[in-house]
C-alpha cells in the first residue's frame, strides 16, 4: 500500500467521507481500507488528522434487529450494576471508581 493522498481541512474531493459523515448516510465503511487523509494544523501540536472512506465502496448500514436490541439493552444494565454491592445505580458507574458512588465514599451523604 502506497503513500495515503493528504488533503487540507475542508478541502477534499467530492467521494470522500469520514465515519461520521457515512454514518449520517446511513452508511459504514464495509471493510475498505483509508483511502485519505485530512489534515487541519494547529499552532503548537502537530495537526489534526481525519481518515477518509470511499463513498461509492461504502455498504448499507445493518438494520438493529430485535435480538441485537435486547442484546444492547443488557449490555447498558450491566454497566449499571455496582460490582460490590450488587444493586442497580440507576446510572452508568464510571469506569474512574469501578463502584457505585455509595460504596466508593460510604461515609458521604449524596442527597440533594
Amino acid at each position: 500500500m502506497g503513500a495515503l493522498p493528504v488533503f487540507r481541512w475542508r478541502l477534499a474531493p467530492d467521494g470522500y467521507a469520514t465515519r461520521r459523515q457515512l454514518r449520517a448516510r446511513g452508511l459504514r465503511p464495509g471493510g475498505q481500507d483509508v483511502a485519505a487523509q485530512l489534515e487541519r494544523p494547529r499552532r503548537r501540536r502537530g495537526p489534526l488528522v481525519a481518515y477518509l472512506y470511499r463513498v461509492e465502496l461504502a455498504k448499507s448500514v445493518r438494520p438493529m434487529t430485535p435480538a441485537r436490541w435486547a442484546a444492547l439493552a443488557e449490555a447498558n444494565a450491566a454497566r449499571r450494576i455496582c460490582p460490590q454491592c450488587r444493586r442497580d445505580a440507576r446510572y452508568v458507574i464510571p469506569s474512574s471508581l469501578g463502584m457505585c458512588s455509595q460504596c466508593a465514599c460510604p461515609g458521604t451523604s449524596l442527597a440533594a
